[in-house]
């Protein structure tokens, strides 16, 4: 069986779809099918109903699933440990989007470095779908990120909760105003942002991520929401000033992982990951 057919199977057994499959792989329309044929053929069994809304598990590809899923992970655990020097005895692989990677998750790789200097660490920034499919893949063990997907096989864990507050290059600033920024921090923050400001007209900026928000304001001036973890050292540096009964956002952290990757490394980096985001909700209550 090839492998690239079992990673083709999880793919669109993630997204329902052919096409997104053929998308999210990089590979033509076509080559997800033969993939999949091929797959069937060896299987002997029909692991798809494809239809106008996409493609739904069959009862054969339901029970194939957890078999692409221990498939692929095996392969890419021994690809990954198999080239690890004598001096590690295995390796982790995690992933966030960018803002996480501000003070929380370089701490985290201290922390781990620290408790445990044999394992290996691979550090990746990604925004929720990439990271979504790598943990179905198998290609990364641990995710964080704000809007996660539920997928079989993956546990969701509410990790801690950010405050997404208003700053500005100018401390006088009165939100809102025509240099307003919105970064997109998921649909809970766009439905709570409507909510709470439902006559504010399109800004006139657009963001993906907070990390740019904070670039274009410090070249050109202007107001965004940051979680205050990650706009504290600008505002310690006199760089950006939180606005004045500016509102303020709780906006929940997950980390997402697979259930049946059970191992002691796993069970470590995740511990590490709770302590620290411990730490963060003492901070926030105290």
């Amino acid at each position: 069986m090839d492998i690239e057919q079992a990673r083709t199977f999880l793919a669109i057994a993630a997204h329902g779809s052919f096409l997104e499959a053929s998308n999210r792989l990089h590979v033509t329309q076509s080559t997800v099918s033969a993939r999949i044929q091929h797959l069937e053929a060896d299987l002997g069994a029909r692991l798809f109903v494809r239809n106008r809304a996409g493609a739904t598990l069959t009862p054969a590809g339901r029970r194939f699933l957890s078999h692409a899923k221990t498939l692929v992970l095996t392969v890419e655990q021994a690809r990954h440990e198999v080239g690890l020097p004598s001096r590690y005895r295995a390796g982790v692989r995690i992933g966030g989007r960018i803002a996480l990677w501000e003070g929380f998750l370089p701490r985290w790789v201290g922390w781990m470095r620290e408790a445990a200097p044999d394992v290996s660490i691979r550090s990746e920034i990604g925004f929720e779908e990439d990271l979504m499919r790598r943990l179905i893949e198998g290609t990364l063990d641990i995710c964080l990120m704000y809007t996660p997907s539920h997928a079989p096989g993956l546990v969701v864990e509410h990790l801690f909760d950010e405050t997404l507050v208003m700053v500005s290059s100018n401390p006088k600033t009165q939100w809102p105003d025509e240099n307003y920024i919105y970064v997109e921090w998921g649909p809970g923050f766009y439905a709570k942002h409507r909510e709470s400001f439902p006559d504010l007209s399109r800004p006139p900026q657009v963001v993906n991520i907070g990390w740019l928000g904070v670039q274009l304001i410090l070249a050109n001036g202007g107001s965004c929401f940051l979680p205050i973890r990650m706009a504290q050292p600008f505002i310690d540096a006199g760089q950006l000033y939180q606005v004045r009964n500016g509102p303020e956002f709780i906006h929940p952290a997950y980390m997402v992982f697979p259930r049946e990757a059970d191992s002691d490394v796993q069970r470590q980096a995740l511990h590490g990951l709770r302590e620290l985001a411990a730490e963060i909700d003492g901070s926030a209550t105290a």
